[in-house]
């Protein structure tokens, strides 16, 4: 029963931060950006800025589907981004553009998270299987639970490493915004919000993540009472 109460409780809370993030992206959508710049427009800038070159900008379908590609070194921003002349697609552009700066630089948590991609796609793809095999035959043959809860730690693990990369991207994004003039001073506290409440969505995942992952630990550790 427990387990399930957390469920539903982390389930509500990811639908609350993920309504919450839409309704200020919606909202700082109406305040233009001071130069009138687009989403496009401000990757271009940043990327000039910090003298980077040889990374593409694409634009791809789906609403807050922005994302880098670090094997790519592509930018895809979506359409709302990727065409908007306002406070919310800068600040998610420019967030997008940070990390594209944090590969160039060698950022150490983005390394790390790199370096976990391919255990953690292994993984994501199977474990869900290895685990409901596992507990049905968590008495006959606990190996099998262990082996996908060590599956699952890696990408618990992965959830955690990216929290520093998203804020770091986050924190670069804002101070080059306020710095270029791209965005005012009552602007810039809405490009902080907008990116705010976009770095709870990746807090919730990962406490999520840890709490599920808790769960079956301690079904595995069950099994012996």
């Amino acid at each position: 029963m427990s387990i399930w109460i957390i469920f539903i409780g982390f389930t509500l809370l990811s639908w609350l931060v993920s309504h919450q993030l839409k309704s200020r992206f919606q909202k700082y959508s109406q305040i233009p950006t001071s130069n009138g710049m687009s989403g496009r427009e401000v990757v271009e800038q940043m990327l000039r800025d910090h003298g980077i070159t040889g990374v593409r900008i694409g634009s791809v379908s789906g609403q807050l589907s922005d994302h880098y590609n670090p094997a790519e070194k592509t930018i895809n921003l979506s359409q709302e981004v990727y065409h908007g002349r306002n406070v919310a697609a800068a600040a998610v552009a420019a967030h997008e553009t940070g990390h594209a700066i944090q590969h160039a630089q060698a950022y150490s948590w983005l390394q790390m998270r790199s370096a976990l991609v391919p255990v953690v796609s292994f993984s994501s793809k199977w474990v869900q299987w290895i685990l409901l095999a596992g507990i049905i035959m968590v008495n006959s043959f606990p190996q099998l639970l262990l082996a996908g809860i060590v599956m699952f730690a890696a990408t618990t693990l992965f959830s955690f490493i990216t929290l520093p990369v998203e804020i770091d991207a986050s924190n670069r994004a804002l101070k080059w915004l306020k710095t270029t003039g791209i965005t005012t001073y009552e602007s810039q506290k809405s490009a902080d919000d907008a990116l705010r409440w976009a770095a709870y969505t990746y807090i919730v995942a990962a406490l999520s993540s840890l709490a599920t992952l808790m769960y079956y630990v301690m079904m595995y550790m069950g099994r012996r009472e």
